[in-house]
Formats: C-alpha cells, sequence, structure tokens
C-alpha cells in the first residue's frame, strides 16, 4: 500500500492548508459518509502530528501519511489524491495495490 500525489495536489496542500516543509498530513477513516471502499465512513484529512504510522510518503519536505490502526480502511488499495479541476477539490481514488 503507497500514498500516490500529483502535483496538482501537492499544489493545493501549499495553497489551501498552508503546509509548509516540516509538516504533517494525516489521511485517516472517519464515521460518516461514504466512500467506494466502505459505506458509513470516509477518508479525512488533518494536519497533525503522527503517533504510529503505518504508511508515509514525503514530497517537499511535507509528511503524508496514514496511522497503523486506519490501515484497515484502505482494504489493500494505494491512495491516490489528485484534484478536480472544476472544484478545485482534492480527489481521492483507490487502486488495489
Amino acid at each position: 500500500m503507497k500514498i500516490v500525489l500529483s502535483e496538482e495536489a501537492l499544489e493545493w496542500f501549499h495553497e489551501e492548508m498552508d503546509v509548509e516543509p516540516g509538516d504533517e498530513i494525516k489521511f485517516f477513516a472517519r464515521y460518516g459518509g461514504a466512500s467506494p471502499l466502505h459505506e458509513g465512513f470516509s477518508l479525512g484529512i488533518r494536519k497533525e502530528g503522527h503517533d504510529e504510522i503505518g504508511v508515509e510518503t514525503k514530497q517537499d519536505g511535507v509528511l503524508f501519511y496514514i496511522e497503523k490502526r486506519d490501515e484497515w480502511f484502505f482494504s489493500g488499495h494505494d491512495l491516490h489524491v489528485t484534484v478536480n479541476p472544476q472544484l478545485n477539490e482534492l480527489h481521492f481514488s483507490y487502486e488495489k495495490a
């Protein structure tokens, strides 16, 4: 399992969340909503320090990660993060690892 961010997504994090080198962005399972993988759960993002990293990638000095306790949410899929240009919002897709 891995996290793949497009250049546009990386720019979005810099512009919309004011991330800087040394910051940490967490992807996590949250109760509510829906995803292609789990009904009743959706993906959340938050700028915060890590506890126990399960999966990580570092780009532009920023750590993007998923905690071990949230790995179940991805069910053996890679997380791909892009931007919907019409909405200027992040788009998440899940590809079998």
